[in-house]
């Protein structure tokens, strides 16, 4: 497995000035010398063990904030923009792409959203008939990559969301019934449930004051429609405040926000942070039990799992990605190193993409990916009925895991021999960055490498990869 070492300059800066500190004080606390510091902050030299220490025993200070998980995922971001052509052989090496992620992050995402709006520009372009004439054809980015953006940089955990969301579902520490509460503040406000067999898993009228929840919908969905709507009822200031602080570029991008936070009380609401976590690591991370002891889906419990990224009391840290049967990705989220591809479906290899095959059965697998990480996966199928005749199937599969070393943690992982190389397989991100040269499920040649094609020979592909 490969070892990284520790480059957290930008935390250990934000740290000293929240601090109010002077560079020379820091170094007295931290017990290094000043150069020390200074080559530290501008990740000339990584962090050491001793620093690590005196953070936590001086300042109280949770390390794994160090965790260098958002600047690998603008590492990955910026691979993944530098492979288009337009930069043709020209692409900065990897070093590079770390230290402009680990010293200007600023300045990544600045990149990111000048090849975003160059590459919007070229589709607008590419289908001109259609944009001329519209007043709105200005370049920004969409609103659902906005939103989705918004998530994947703040790690996926809200902490004002997520504690207020534990007020609500929590009394003295005791967790209370999440429809018995939701109705009762609904009630407050004048407002009463309804169900019937329409094709609406929700609908709220303003005028009568009454929401409707779909009668055949599972009871865990009908929990979680519920909870969403007293999220937006009675949650209103909050969620306009986390909206304003992310100052989305549109109102649409502002509206499709505004459904996610309410999608995140709920979750939070059903699962409170502090007994979800006790519960999940009391029973080894087994999502049956899990759903069973909340009353949520396996879909729910193992998205839950991705969020539990509380400073001072994280949980394992997940990747958790949802993907349907044209392999596109509709949900990810990773608190790991593993990232997964903006544009595309994911790799082939992984073991999401079997889980349609064996409806009902939790497949695993232990998985290398390019750099040496290897990772345990879990995956499922989650495909939800329609709910009556002739009602369309949603299909999807779900796939939850983490890096390796945390699996003597979760149940699945029991019999698994996570100490013999061979067991893992070699999986990638997106075919267009993975460096792997002789994968046999590859769709396209990476555009980082020089190909050689040989008219009189034949590999596993129809060229060569240099």
């Amino acid at each position: 497995m490969a070892n990284q070492k520790l480059y957290a300059g930008v935390k250990l800066r934000e740290t000293r000035t929240r601090l109010g500190l002077t560079q020379k004080d820091f170094a007295t606390k931290l017990g290094v010398s000043l150069p020390y510091l200074n080559q530290m902050e501008n990740n000339n030299r990584p962090v050491s063990t001793g620093v690590v220490l005196a953070l936590a025993q001086e300042f109280g200070f949770d390390v794994t904030e160090l965790s260098t998980g958002d600047a690998e995922r603008i590492v990955s971001d910026m691979r993944e923009a530098l492979a288009d052509p337009v930069f043709g052989e020209n692409a900065p090496p990897l070093a590079d792409l770390r230290l402009a992620a680990s010293n200007a992050p600023a300045l990544a995402r600045a990149f990111l959203d000048l090849h975003r709006a160059y590459s919007q520009t070229h589709e607008r372009l590419a289908s001109l008939d259609e944009a001329l004439g519209r007043e709105d054809a200005r370049v920004q980015a969409s609103p659902w990559e906005e939103v989705r953006d918004f998530f994947h940089y703040c790690d996926n955990y809200l902490d004002a969301v997520d504690r207020a969301a534990e007020r609500f579902a929590t009394q003295g520490g005791t967790r209370l019934d999440p429809m018995t509460v939701a109705i009762a503040a609904l009630k407050s406000a004048g407002i009463s449930v309804e169900y019937d067999h329409g094709s609406s898993l929700r609908g709220y009228d303003p005028a009568t004051k009454v929401v409707t929840l779909s009668a055949t919908a599972a009871p865990e969905t009908q929990r979680f429609q519920l909870l969403h709507q007293v999220a937006l009822l009675t949650q209103p200031k909050l969620i306009d405040a986390t909206l304003d602080f992310a100052r989305f570029q549109s109102d649409e991008a502002r509206a499709i926000a505004r459904i996610g936070l309410a999608n995140y009380f709920a979750g939070a609401a059903l699962m409170p942070y502090t007994r979800f976590l006790a519960a999940a690591e009391d029973c080894r991370h087994d999502l049956e039990i899990l759903a069973d002891q909340f009353g949520a889906s396996i879909e729910q419990v193992a998205h839950r799992l991705s969020t539990l990224q509380r400073p001072g009391a994280k949980g394992v840290p997940f990747f958790f990605v949802r993907v349907d049967q044209a392999g596109t990705i509709t949900k990810r989220h990773s608190a790991t190193r593993l990232q997964f591809a903006r544009f595309g479906g994911a790799c082939p290899l992984w073991n999401v993409h079997r889980a349609f095959e064996t409806p009902g059965r939790f497949l695993r697998q232990l998985a290398e990916t390019p750099d040496g990480v290897r990772y345990f996966c879990l995956a499922l199928d989650v495909s939800k009925p329609g709910g009556a005749w002739k009602a369309p199937v949603r299909r999807f599969a779900i796939g939850l895991g983490c890096e390796v070393q945390h699996a003597d943690r979760l149940v699945y992982a029991d019999d698994l021999d996570i100490t013999r190389a061979a067991a893992f397989e070699p999986i990638g991100i997106s075919c267009r960055i993975c460096e792997r040269k002789s994968c046999h499920q590859r769709s396209v040649p990476p555009l980082e490498r020089r190909l050689t094609v040989d008219p009189n020979r034949r590999g596993i592909l129809p060229y060569e990869i240099a």
